[in-house]
């Protein structure tokens, strides 16, 4: 199947300046952040090599957190470098990270932006040594990402995106490249479809209308399927079971400014910071919206 092409970006050297002038274009109301896009990524990376050393040395402890999910000492020590950096970046604007989430409604209704964290999206990756995981940060403002950062320790890459000013990826610190979803040009092309590696594929298949042909990628970290959506590497991720909004607001950016959407599976909107529950309802990251996806997507919850 076609894929869509990355293109250059010609601002890279812009970008990494750290002025104002971020993307080429002045800041032009002080709530467009844009201009912290590269302290954030540099962030992100530092995290990110945190946690390669830990796991390359394996050097780590697990431990399981009364939600039953997996947390290792890699996840805390990214966790505390993360905030420690975000308060000296930006020391007004408030933090949720998914290892410090008991931070109740009222508090958090009260906030216009915050950082929304995942230290380290795919624990159980780390865990299992297959190289799927990465850090995740977020820009919230208004219930609703405008900037997301993912960076892969293993592979190196980075994406990222702030809202208005398009999708991109830096593989390994090379040059940036735009990157946007993949558009179907025939209907009956088969359509990509991204899984957790863990998932049961009945209860994935079974979802599916018989009506198309499907192929499937089981990866781990749900970040990074979610990126790979944005770039046209695949058309859809479907996630059924527990996810926290740390791990969907970052990509959410990313993949609409790549010219996706992430919707639940009863093709609703996300919501962020309106509830008091964190979690995430089962969710389909879509590249082509207009597939007719009420059609593919016949089981809906």
């Amino acid at each position: 199947m076609k894929r869509a092409a990355s293109q250059p970006c010609c601002w890279l050297c812009v970008f990494f300046r750290r002025e104002s002038h971020a993307f080429g274009v002045t800041m032009s109301t002080p709530q467009d952040l844009s201009h912290l896009l590269p302290d954030v990524i540099n962030i992100a990376r530092a995290a990110g090599q945190l946690i390669l050393d830990i796991y390359q040395n394996k050097s780590y402890e697990a431990f399981t957190k009364s939600d039953s999910t997996p947390v290792t000492s890699a996840d805390l020590a990214a966790h505390k470098f993360l905030c420690e950096q975000l308060r000296e970046l930006t020391p007004d604007i408030p933090i949720l990270s998914e290892e410090e989430a008991n931070i109740d409604l009222a508090t958090r209704e009260t906030w216009q932006r915050y950082w929304l964290v995942d230290p380290l999206d795919g624990t159980q990756e780390f865990i299992a040594r297959s190289g799927d995981f990465a850090t995740i940060i977020a820009l919230v403002e208004n219930n609703h990402p405008v900037m997301g950062v993912v960076y892969g320790p293993v592979s190196g890459v980075t994406y990222y995106a702030y809202a208005g000013k398009g999708a991109w990826k830096i593989p390994d610190m090379a040059q940036s490249l735009k990157i946007q979803t993949h558009k179907h040009e025939l209907p009956s092309s088969s359509i990509a479809i991204a899984i957790s590696r863990r998932q049961d594929i009945n209860k994935i298949t079974r979802r599916l209308s018989s009506a198309w042909n499907y192929d499937l990628v089981p990866l781990g970290s749900a970040a990074l399927k979610a990126c790979l959506v944005a770039e046209g590497a695949v058309d859809c991720y479907l996630r059924l079971g527990p996810t926290g909004e740390w791990d969907t607001a970052a990509t959410q950016c990313i993949v609409e400014e790549a010219g996706g959407r992430i919707l639940s599976t009863q093709l609703s909107p996300l919501s962020y910071n309106e509830r008091e529950t964190l979690e995430n309802p089962n969710f389909i990251v879509l590249g082509d919206a207009d597939l007719p996806w009420n059609e593919i997507l016949k089981i809906k919850d």
